[in-house]
């Protein structure tokens, strides 16, 4: 006989793979095991899928019997009420990176891992121990969830809703949500717990178009030299490596491909609404072959200007540790341990920022929100084509035009050795001009099919990595909007939860004018290199064709 449960509460579909029941409905369950205070199942309608597991009531097939009042027996079921429900990660369960007392699972940390890993085992097509992004599931963090009991009386209820003032916020039913794993709920409902040094303030201040990062007082640069191949384990293994010079030690440190992952993965843990941006893609083969080793490089550089020019994620020490810890190991170790057992991420990230003394108007707010949202994807469509387009046009320049511009060279050299069987003495300048001018044409053909790597292949690496930042976002605007549904909800309890959600707004708003300001510098600066570069190619090709010219001068 299957296993059937009653509806106590209605609930309705929000997400993928979730179904609506109603109150004092039978459905059937698939199983009694819960998954983080859900219960699958079907409902009358045939759909099967998830359900809060506290809005049902397991009808049993032992019912046992109760005596009431008048001497009847009358059925008792078993009701399976879960009041908490949390998740918590393997890395937790074995004690590693506790996280802060009273955050509710905002905050999150991932496996130290293993020190013999870092130096030995790990490899470029390897996982990380920490999520990629803030979309992957299951989470890696803890997770607690308190969803409500048994229905009581509508007078108790009631009594309850007097006594609570209204204030009572209740919790995101998807526990999967971004608003939910980035900490950004723990955060809005106070739970969010940790202490802060001063050297850990994020400040936000209103600048001439609204919330800015505070400008790092000691900006500095980074370069990243042509990587070396080396090995270990007596040439067993082989590996690239990076040698990186920042300009504010002017010490060399030298950083494989997954110290780049390793740090990439600890920042997005701990910047919620910050768009780290993403690093050059994997490559599980052809890791040494000259052009991937190339292109890999020029992502790095593209990644490490952003991350300099952003003003938290620079100062972030992590970030400075990753830079300046040479050949010390023991102290190198250290960092890391301390960077992956790091409090401050999460809902605890939320604490470390100070914003303007003058909160935001949230209508406002939401209304710059949804025109960010309406320009990223716009941009975001415009990039797909002009990637398609200049790959297109790079593919012709490469293959069709070098070898249209050899035909025709092939076919002046042809016409030239004709002539040559002339024999008049008079006809000789000619002959070599009419060669030289073949020999023209078909360097103007090699011209094009070099120059895509210099006028557009930095463009389509620039929209690449653009299209990282634009994947970023909609989760970014998924915390503050959920945490601007939140003060929506509770429109009588003001105070505290409204100023959280004015830190969580100003962070936001912050990001997404440093995201403008640095959009408006790297493509300004790259349309004019590539217009730089088409300029110095024509003038190339038009170089190469006076001097033929001439020839027909010189040889007269």
């Amino acid at each position: 006989m299957a296993l059937k449960a009653k509806v106590l509460y209605d609930f309705h579909s929000e997400n993928p793979g979730e179904i609506s029941i109603t109150e004092n409905e039978l459905v059937n369950l698939f199983s009694e095991e819960e998954l983080d205070g859900w219960l699958e199942g079907e409902n009358s309608r045939g759909e099967a899928g998830l359900f809060p597991a506290s809005y049902v009531e397991i009808i049993r097939d032992n019912i046992t019997s109760n005596t009431n009042n008048n001497g009847l027996s009358s059925p008792k079921t078993k009701a399976v009420t879960p009041t908490h429900t949390s998740y918590t990660s393997p890395e937790s369960q074995r004690g590693l990176g506790a996280g802060s007392g009273g955050s509710g699972g905002g905050s999150f940390h991932t496996s130290q891992g293993s020190d013999d890993d870092w130096d030995d085992d790990w490899d470029d097509s390897s996982p990380t121990d920490a999520p990629q992004g803030m979309g992957t599931s299951p989470p890696l963090y803890p997770v607690t969830t308190t969803l409500p009991g048994r229905r009581e009386s509508s007078q108790q209820q009631q009594h309850q809703q007097q006594a609570k003032s209204s204030a009572t916020v209740g919790r995101n039913l998807n526990r999967f949500s971004t608003f939910v794993k980035s900490g950004g709920e723990a955060f809005l409902l106070g739970e969010a717990s940790a202490f802060v040094k001063d050297g850990d303030r994020i400040c936000v201040v209103m600048g001439k178009h609204g919330p800015e990062w505070q400008e790092d007082p000691y900006p500095f640069m980074c370069t990243i030299d042509d990587p070396t191949k080396q090995t270990k384990f007596k040439g067993m293994k082989s590996y690239m490596s990076y040698g990186l010079t920042p300009t504010h030690t002017n010490v060399q440190v030298n950083r494989r491909y997954k110290h780049f992952d390793w740090l990439y993965a600890r920042l997005v843990e701990r910047f919620p609404v910050i768009s780290v941006p993403h690093l050059p893609e994997k490559q599980a083969t052809g890791r040494f072959e000259e052009d991937f080793i190339s292109k890999r490089r020029k992502g790095l550089i593209w990644w490490m200007n952003h991350m300099i020019t952003h003003p938290v994620l620079a100062r972030c020490d992590v970030f400075q540790h990753f830079l300046t810890c040479g050949a010390d190991e023991k102290a190198w170790k250290m960092g890391k341990r301390k960077a992956e057992r790091d409090e401050l991420v999460g809902s605890n990230f939320f604490l470390t920022i100070s914003t303007p003394a003058v909160p935001l108007d949230l209508q406002e707010v939401e209304s710059k929100i949804e025109g960010f949202k309406s320009f990223t994807k716009r941009m975001d469509e415009n990039i797909v084509v002009v990637n398609a387009t200049i790959n297109e046009f790079a593919r012709k320049q490469i293959t069709g035009f070098k070898k249209e511009y050899q035909k025709v060279g092939q076919s002046f050299a042809l016409l030239g050795q004709a002539f040559e069987l002339d024999q008049q003495a008079y006809s000789a300048g000619l002959n070599r001009a009419i060669a030289y001018t073949g020999e023209a044409y078909e360097q103007v053909g090699e011209y094009f099919a070099e120059q895509p790597r210099n006028d557009l292949a930095p463009i389509s690496d620039l929209l690449d990595l653009y299209r990282g930042h634009l994947a970023n976002f909609p989760d970014i605007i998924h915390v503050q909007k959920g945490a601007l549904t939140k003060v929506k909800d509770c429109p009588k309890q003001e105070g505290e939860l409204h100023d959280r959600c004015n830190i969580i707004s100003c962070a936001t708003l912050a990001e997404i004018q440093h995201f403008h300001r640095t959009r408006v510098r790297d493509f300004r600066s790259q349309m004019q290199h590539h217009l730089q570069e088409q300029i110095g190619f024509f003038q190339k090709i038009t170089a190469k064709l006076q001097d033929a010219l001439q020839k027909y001068d010189d040889d007269q």
